[in-house]
């Protein structure tokens, strides 16, 4: 295989592919069904109570994601992926066992939730850096996008699914439905050769291994602007499952089925933003900047759309925007980072992108109950557009932009940081061969 797909000749990735899929449709299933009977059954149209329960979904991944990235650095990622998958399916059998059993009740729902933003936390860095293992360097962009894509597709489905499913059954068979996608998950990871991983280097025991990690960090400039961006816009725009859910019910009157619809045709978009990115063989940080802009304005218009099907019509647009910014951010990183230091480095990314959610959730839903679902949404775009506009103009103010000509390389833009003397590497630094 070639071009878009060239990461699926890999025989332990094309694996990993299909056992994901699998699991990442089940959890948009639940996602969607977990919000939901939060929004119809345990409240009434309460959207602080769902961004209550979203904030503990993720807000774990503030405590949990530093410690997680150093252990991705030591530890075998193979091994702890496959235990984090199946720690997953006991939940999900567990929630939806109780939820059929009658046993539920809000609480419970916030309890699980932390349980899951625990297990989901430390899972996080070591799938960042497994992707790496499983292709090697050469593949690892494209692999990225496939990644999002793979997760879009099944951000298509799963909702669909859900509201399908969510207007027949009781929802607890939605979440014995996840338990069961991540058991394909384990049985897919279990049939990889580990003879055939790309060798990756392992941090040995040090002590401040963590602080290493920070000091990396703050020394690089082009990554503390891809945090500002992706923290800002997880904090405050990227609520999709919160948004819609009250734009469904307290703009338009929707049901379940309808609440299913937007989340799919928010994945069509960015299933195409996720095969986009499959083809850049290395987004830069201009890329990332763009994206946050375009995003902005997408979302902008999505909140003053009319009807129910304009909205659900801007959906692609905002899938694309969101996925083309969250693919180049990550791609970015990893393409840049040394490997036996990404594991700490997409920890912090990781702590930044899920951990803005919990900040930013309960914020969102007390937009929606207090301003109205519309501006819940326009809150997003607004913040999205000045961190976009803020950072390209430090960028232009602060790094050098200029054209490279030499024997030995096409083309290409050299960036640096003339007052720390850096050159910033994913933009064009002399020896990565970058067009």
């Amino acid at each position: 295989m070639s071009g878009t797909f060239a990461s699926l000749a890999v025989r332990n990735y094309r694996l990993w592919f299909i056992g994901a899929l699998f699991g990442n449709t089940g959890t948009w299933m639940q996602r969607v069904a977990q919000d939901w009977i939060v929004l119809t059954v345990f409240s009434d149209d309460n959207g602080l109570a769902v961004g209550i329960v979203t904030a503990l979904q993720f807000g774990p991944t503030l405590v949990i994601s530093p410690l997680a990235g150093l252990m991705a650095d030591r530890l075998n990622r193979h091994r702890v992926y496959m235990i984090t998958q199946a720690a997953q399916a006991v939940l999900s059998f567990a929630l939806g066992g109780l939820l059929l059993a009658g046993q539920m009740n809000l609480a419970g729902i916030y309890l699980f939730a932390v349980l899951g933003g625990l297990v989901g936390g430390f899972e996080a860095p070591f799938f960042q850096t497994f992707v790496g293992q499983l292709v090697g360097a050469r593949l690892l962009s494209n692999a990225v996008g496939l990644n999002s894509a793979n997760f879009n597709v099944a951000r298509m489905l799963g909702p669909a699914a859900a509201g399908l499913a969510l207007g027949i059954w009781p929802a607890g068979w939605v979440f014995l439905a996840n338990g069961l996608s991540f058991v394909v998950t384990v049985g897919a990871v279990a049939l990889m050769r580990p003879a055939e991983f790309n060798p990756m280097p392992s941090a040995p025991r040090a002590k401040g291994q963590l602080r290493a990690g920070l000091r990396y960090v703050r020394r690089r400039s082009d990554i503390l602007v891809i945090f500002v961006v992706i923290g800002v816009v997880s904090c405050f725009g990227l609520n999709s499952q919160l948004t819609m859910g009250v734009m469904a019910r307290g703009v338009f009157d929707r049901q379940a089925g309808d609440y299913g619809i937007l989340g799919s045709l928010l994945a069509v978009g960015a299933v195409a933003g996720s095969l986009l990115a499959a083809r850049r063989r290395r987004p830069r940080v201009r890329l990332v900047l763009a994206a946050t802009v375009a995003f902005g304005v997408a979302s902008g218009i999505s909140a003053l759309t009319p009807t129910y099907w304009t909205y659900a019509a801007c959906g692609v647009l905002v899938g694309v925007t969101t996925l083309t910014l969250i693919t180049a951010a990550n791609s970015t990183l990893q393409l840049s980072v040394p490997p036996e230091i990404r594991g700490r480095v997409m920890s912090i990314y990781m702590m930044v992108f899920l951990g803005a959610t919990p900040i930013g959730s309960p914020l969102i839903g007390w937009i929606a109950d207090t301003w109205g679902p519309r501006w819940s949404v326009g809150v997003g775009s607004i913040t999205a557009l000045a961190v976009g506009l803020v950072m390209l103009i430090w960028a232009k103010a602060h790094w050098k932009v200029e054209v490279k000509l030499d024997h030995l390389l096409p083309p290409h833009l050299l960036v640096a940081n003339p007052a720390a003397g850096e050159h910033l590497p994913g933009h064009g630094q002399p020896g990565h061969g970058q067009p």
